[in-house]
């Protein structure tokens, strides 16, 4: 069964940018890039989240032009919930 983590942190060179992807996820005590995130997510070692509002939604695996990243499961609320997380240190 795969671990639980919060994502409390990310890391993104330029956020203003739709296009560019987010480098690293991290949280309380943890920081990882996001190539190693989606390996976790994808063999089961870890399962991520983010909470928002007071509820929890989930970090999944997307692609796109093929090339994976991490987004967030529609919540119906925020569309940019990692986005909006403050810089990992």
């Amino acid at each position: 069964m795969a671990t639980r983590r919060q994502v409390t942190c990310i890391n993104k060179s330029n956020r203003t940018s739709p296009e560019e992807r987010i480098q690293n996820i991290g949280g309380s005590g943890w920081k990882t890039s996001v190539d190693d995130a989606i390996s976790y997510i994808e063999n089961g070692t870890y399962e991520y989240y983010v909470s928002v509002g007071g509820h929890s939604v989930d970090v999944i695996v997307a692609t796109r032009n093929g090339r994976k990243y991490v987004k967030t499961t529609n919540d119906g609320d925020t569309p940019d919930n990692l986005l909006s997380l403050p810089e990992c240190p």
